[in-house]
């Protein structure tokens, strides 16, 4: 069985438990992981890892890969497994992947999520990593064979940096309908789910805001906030003034989110468009909640309305309207017709157009086809140059 290379810089974000179950259902080729650390996050164990050297030696390993492309070490511990092609999520790792895909003489895939979609060049220009990637954006234009973007959202991101459009290809990644499984709503408690990191762009002040109506009407409700991040304290700031229930429980791994999302009767992570120009690239919390039966309240912005589609996996209000959020979660809460019809209706769309399985075959192909042309491009420069 062939192997594909995936890279991410560091191995691997909590988050990111849509790349590992990407891997995880791959049929016709080996997945074997690549990247510079292995933090303390998701557990890889299990696949093959290439990593750089740990400490000291790691660190200037990595410095000379972004500022000379050396990689000696990724590059002999990828040859052993012979791969066909490396696939980098992110677009700064795809930068950062450029050379490893060049030495190796194997296609360059990159798929692209959100972020490095839709932040503003003034946004990348303050950090000094942010920066690096500006100076490789056009080379990755240029080097990468194929380049994907998880929504049609994020698609048209890349078509105004310049991307070129025939190699930008969309991709959904999907979700384990199997397990992902919803529960009946009389077996729910009186919950409304928020699952997300405490940042700007996911909207929690909205959703917080949201709640002052419908608990002053339904005084049962609580509000479950699950994640972490810079903005906690002046939103539990915020909750105590406004609020009479609701549970900060902090960042919690993959088996409790599908817990909660169980016991929920809605999940409203009501993101938006940041300062910084982040943005919802699709939102893969959103399909998640559809495949458990658990409709979703949450605003029309960026690529949330590929994941839900309104008034029938949930409600989208405009952005930053959260008298339109509160009213939604109101129509959910209340009318037990309309939540059975959009728990059943959500998890059909979310099992007919986003079945990692599915969608993974999907990607299969996409490698088939990418490295099938990446042979004839390099049979057509052999044969140019006889």
């Amino acid at each position: 069985m062939p192997a594909v290379a995936i890279f991410r810089d560091e191995l691997l974000l909590v988050s990111e438990t849509f790349i590992r179950a990407q891997v995880s259902r791959l049929r016709r080729f080996q997945g074997v992981f690549v990247g510079c650390r292995k933090i303390n996050g998701l557990s890889i164990s299990g696949r093959p890892a290439v990593l750089l050297h740990s400490g000291l030696v790691g660190r200037i390993e990595k410095l000379l890969l972004r500022t000379t492309g050396f990689a000696p070490t990724l590059v002999s511990g990828l040859r052993k497994y012979e791969p066909v092609l490396l696939h980098a999520h992110f677009g700064p790792d795809g930068a950062l992947a450029m050379p490893v895909a060049e030495a190796l003489k194997i296609p360059l895939v990159v798929t692209f999520h959100g972020y490095d979609a839709s932040f503003k060049d003034e946004t990348f220009g303050k950090s000094r990593a942010g920066r690096w990637y500006l100076g490789r954006r056009e080379r990755l234009k240029r080097e990468a064979t194929t380049i994907l973007a998880v929504s049609e959202f994020v698609a048209g991101k890349l078509a105004a940096q310049g991307f070129p459009k025939e190699k930008v290809r969309l991709h959904y990644i999907g979700v384990d309908t199997e397990e992902f499984q919803p529960r009946p709503r009389a077996g729910r408690e009186s919950k409304v789910l928020f699952v997300g990191r405490l940042v700007e762009k996911k909207g929690c002040e909205y959703l917080i805001r949201a709640m002052e109506p419908i608990q002053k009407a339904m005084p049962d409700v609580e509000l479950v906030i699950v994640g972490d991040g810079p903005l906690r304290p002046s939103l539990e700031t915020l909750a105590k003034s406004l609020l009479r229930r609701y549970t900060f429980a902090g960042a919690q791994p993959a088996s409790a989110v599908r817990e909660w999302m169980g016991r929920a009767m809605v999940l409203c992570t009501p993101s938006l468009i940041a300062e910084s120009g982040d943005a919802e690239g699709f939102g893969m919390v959103f399909i998640e909640a559809q495949a458990s039966g658990l409709p979703v309240v949450s605003f029309a912005s960026g690529g949330i309305p590929e994941a839900v589609k309104h008034e029938e996996g949930g409600f989208l209000a405009p952005e930053k309207d959260w008298r339109k959020l509160s009213e939604y979660l109101g129509c959910l809460l209340t009318n037990s017709d309309n939540w059975t019809r959009f728990s059943r209706a959500g998890r059909e769309r979310v099992k007919d157009l986003f079945d990692l399985r599915k969608q993974t075959a999907k990607l299969e192909e996409i490698y088939e086809s990418t490295i099938s042309g990446h042979r004839r491009g390099r049979n057509r420069i052999h044969l140019n140059s006889l």
